[in-house]
């Protein structure tokens, strides 16, 4: 079956390929750690980001959805150039960035869900909830590892994400059901 919503077939194209990337770049800052659970905690979040890869494959094929080999190539470029990066930028960025990163993936999910739900369709609904969660997970990892830094404000102020400015709206304190989660990711 095929669907007919350009920006959701974009944005799992986009996924798809970015999960990649994520994967690509938390091999080599794990490999770049030298605190031994942080290294096994990166280890999983790349793991979890293979999983998402493959979960949105499946969602892919499920539409007849064609993998972009540009974006591949392109992912796979920034993956392998953060990867390297992670060695000789400090041991503050990679963390900052990748908490950036994880922050607005919470979103991507949930925003699939929303553009899924707008065409009928509640079949992914459990497995791209999942997946955000996880993401979220992974953002409270990343930030947690920076939370002490000097650099947090500076680079909060920048770039819109830290202690207080997030890229999601989600809360484990108050964490909504799959069937509440249209909730989320309405920021603007």
């Amino acid at each position: 079956m095929k669907i007919h919503h350009p920006k959701l077939v974009k944005l799992l194209k986009t996924a798809y390929s970015a999960e990649k990337a994520a994967s690509l770049a938390y091999i080599g800052h794990a490999k770049s750690v030298k605190n031994p659970e942080h290294k096994i905690a990166i280890q999983q979040i790349e793991l979890d980001e293979w999983e998402n890869r493959a979960e949105v494959l499946k969602i892919m094929e499920q539409y007849d959805i064609p993998i972009s080999k540009w974006l591949e190539f392109k992912f796979y470029f920034i993956g392998q150039t953060i990867a390297a990066s992670c060695f000789v930028i400090g041991k503050f960025m990679p963390y900052y960035f990748a908490g950036v990163l994880e922050s607005g993936n919470v979103c991507e999910y949930f925003v699939m869900m929303k553009y899924f739900r707008s065409l009928g369709i509640t079949e992914h609904d459990e497995i791209l909830y999942e997946m955000a969660i996880k993401e979220k997970e992974h953002e409270v990892f990343y930030l947690q590892a920076v939370a002490d830094n000097g650099s947090l404000p500076l680079f909060e102020k920048l770039f819109g994400w830290g202690k207080v400015k997030k890229k999601n709206d989600v809360d484990f304190e108050n964490l909504k059901t799959v069937e509440q989660s249209d909730d989320y990711c309405n920021m603007e």
